[in-house]
């Protein structure tokens, strides 16, 4: 969009609009804000959104950090999405535990990406690394060991609150 709505009550009405569902996941990193203070900010912008904060199921989505933090646990999904299933460089992921305290987990996988493409240095340079990081969570084989960090498992737990509130469990 040339002009997106900078309020996060009119993205959000723009979304459903455009993309109709009936389960509606809300991105907002926490930074420096306390994850309840973020909870908050997005629940006060649904209800706006929508009149009635119960109208449309959603789950808050709130990595510490970036969402790209939580990309960095499969060096085999990194290596298929840079296109080098088979590369033998080093990738230097960092332990799990500390991936939601990096200072800035995006450049850092966009790092890791290049290094995983096996490419050149100047073929790097040309690399469409946001393509790549969009990838990641379709080669990766589980998500189970993103539950060891807190903010993952908060947003795990909000969508099996969803899951059954909705009957959705149900078969």
């Amino acid at each position: 969009m040339r002009r997106p709505p900078a309020a996060l009550a009119a993205r959000l009405r723009l979304a459903v609009d455009l993309f109709p569902c009936e389960l509606l996941f809300v991105h907002s990193d926490a930074e420096a804000m306390p994850r309840e203070s973020r909870h908050n900010e997005i629940r006060s912008a649904v209800a706006e959104a929508f009149d009635n904060v119960n109208l449309l199921p959603w789950i808050p989505v709130i990595p510490v950090r970036m969402r790209e933090a939580w990309l960095l646990f499969d060096e085999i999904a990194i290596r298929k999405a840079a296109g080098n299933p088979s590369g033998r460089v080093p990738l230097e992921l960092p332990r799990l535990a500390r991936c939601e305290d990096l200072p800035d987990p995006k450049a850092l996988l966009e790092d890791i990406l290049r290094s995983a493409s096996g490419l050149s240095a100047r073929r790097r340079a040309k690399l469409r690394v946001d393509t790549m990081m969009r990838r990641i969570p379709e080669y990766a084989r589980e998500f189970s060991s993103l539950r060891a960090l807190p903010a993952f498992a908060a947003l795990e737990g909000e969508l099996q609150n969803a899951v059954t509130a909705n009957g959705w469990n149900r078969r």
